[in-house]
């Protein structure tokens, strides 16, 4: 494979959404977060073959986990493949996991992976928030807000 073909492949201005969770949760607090990689799972990111869609966090033991988070296997990669859905270990500070445990056991909040990304040194990082459930007449309102704002949009053009 020539290197004009891996750079095509391989970009670093990787950024995944998870728009399901901005249509179902309201975020109350944001952080940023280093997540713990095996092997070929950096390279599936740079790929962009990964899912967002069910992924969430939990603290167990003072450590914070994601799971649900699905980066699909490497097709290059030998035999010893990672497993696409296992948990993954999130770097935070102390005092940052103990914010969230404590807003969490006090309001019963969930907290959500809202977007993975590299950063400009070449890291996976994940952005994780603290969020509350909305309710069915919340996400009408949202999608109300949406279209009036498409809306808008277009008659201004």
């Amino acid at each position: 494979m020539s290197k004009n073909k891996a750079k095509e492949r391989f970009t670093s201005n990787i950024s995944i959404k998870n728009k399901k969770a901005r249509y179902e949760f309201e975020f109350l607090e944001t952080a940023e977060a280093g997540i713990v990689l095996q092997g070929s799972e950096i390279k599936s990111i740079r790929e962009g073959k990964v899912s967002l869609q069910e992924a969430y966090c939990y603290i167990s033991k003072g450590q914070a986990f994601v799971k649900g988070m699905n980066i699909a296997e490497y097709t290059e990669s030998t035999y010893d493949n990672h497993a696409p859905t296992r948990e993954r270990k999130l770097l935070l500070k102390k005092r940052e996991i103990e914010k969230f445990q404590t807003k969490m056991e006090q309001k019963a909040l969930t907290i959500v992976v809202t977007k993975l990304y590299i950063n400009a040194r070449g890291f996976a990082k994940v952005e994780i928030a603290l969020a509350k459930g909305k309710k069915i007449h919340d996400k009408r309102d949202s999608i109300k807000q949406k279209d009036q704002a498409r809306e808008l949009e277009r008659t201004q053009y």
